[in-house]
């Protein structure tokens, strides 16, 4: 009797998450001499579902570090059990390229070696520390047998492809909007769904209600074209082509256009750009933008980069600063009493 031989496989799979959080220490001089064990945390990053900070310890972490700088990456999300492996670099303005250093030490880097202008790694009193971080979200066993979802692969959506190609072929339309002399195609229901505006507009009381042509007032052909790009896909339009200037001209004026058509999420993601780019240059004029049109979380982070950042003078010799004084004096008031509150704080 021949027996006969069954051979079975199994495959163990791992699903993690990666992420990468950049830490840029301003005034680094000034960090020197807070004392050992003494440290300034980044801000709050999530991966993997759990939140995360990095601890930098300027005059070192521990007994014999005190020549050292220390840093680490902290778990901030208590009461659990996570597996994660990650890098800490330096980063050299210069080229934008960091060095992987090895597991945290409290002698991660000896001080004089980081301050000596040949390492690269300062530059403007200003330290960039990154962070590399993979967590393991899932871990599956699996065995030989055939499932469906194997032999079937369901592609990821392409809704928003298929809605943009609407837009941008113009099929069906039955609508133009008429902004700065160029005409404008659309499609009503589809502005209705994404727009209490737009369906107030289209299909309410209004007078454009059965109009098949709507003139828009008081807004640029480009950035009416980018509010529709982000209803029609759920995105920005693509702005690789401007400069860093214009890019962030490009961004207030739709978050503008986001606020008088009640595009909430547009509006947000638009106050997320601008307030991880703040300068002293710009800054005034963003927290009048936040003023102006009720961006509250945008106007805190304007108001904290003024005081917590000690740029107060710097800022009021801006010709923002005076527009801002002009046009709404009342928020300088929200700015010096949190300047006053950050002062007795320190």
């Amino acid at each position: 009797m021949v027996s006969k031989k069954k051979k079975t496989t199994s495959r163990h799979t791992t699903e993690s998450e990666e992420g990468r959080h950049s830490f840029e220490i301003v005034g680094y001089s000034l960090k020197k001499g807070i004392g050992v064990d003494a440290f300034i945390e980044s801000a709050t990053f999530a991966v993997g579902g759990y939140d995360w900070c990095i601890r930098f310890y300027p005059d070192g972490n521990g007994d014999g570090a005190k020549d050292y700088i220390s840093v680490y990456l902290e778990l901030l999300t208590k009461n659990c059990a996570v597996r994660a492996a990650y890098d800490l670099r330096l980063v050299k303005p210069a080229t934008g390229l960091s060095d992987k250093f090895g597991p945290p030490h409290p002698t991660f880097m000896q001080r004089s070696l980081l301050e000596m202008e040949a390492s690269g790694y300062i530059k403007d009193d200003r330290l960039t520390i990154e962070c590399f971080v993979t967590v393991v979200v899932k871990e599956s066993m699996a065995s030989n047998t055939v499932k469906a979802h194997d032999l079937i692969k369901v592609p990821p959506s392409d809704l928003s492809e298929n809605f943009g190609e609407l837009l941008e072929k113009e099929e069906g339309s039955d609508v133009t909007f008429v902004v700065g002399g160029e005409k404008i195609a659309a499609h009503k229901i589809i502005l209705a769904a994404r727009s209490s505006v737009f369906k107030a507009e289209l299909y309410g009381q209004m007078k454009e209600k059965r109009a098949r042509r709507v003139t828009v007032e008081d807004m640029q052909p480009d950035v009416f074209r980018g509010l529709l790009h982000f209803i029609y896909t759920d995105s920005l339009p693509d702005m690789d082509d401007l400069s860093d200037d214009d890019y962030y001209e490009m961004i207030r004026l739709l978050l503008v256009a986001a606020d008088r058509y009640a595009m909430d999420r547009m509006k947000l993601q638009c106050e997320s750009i601008l307030g991880e780019h703040l300068d002293v240059q710009t800054v005034a004029t963003t927290l009048a933008l936040a003023d102006q049109h009720n961006c509250n979380g945008l106007k805190d982070v304007c108001i904290e980069f003024i005081t917590n950042q000690n740029k107060m003078d710097d800022v009021v010799a801006t010709e923002g600063y005076a527009d801002l004084k002009r046009t709404c004096p009342s928020v300088l008031v929200d700015v010096f009493e949190k300047a006053k509150t950050w002062h007795f704080a320190a």
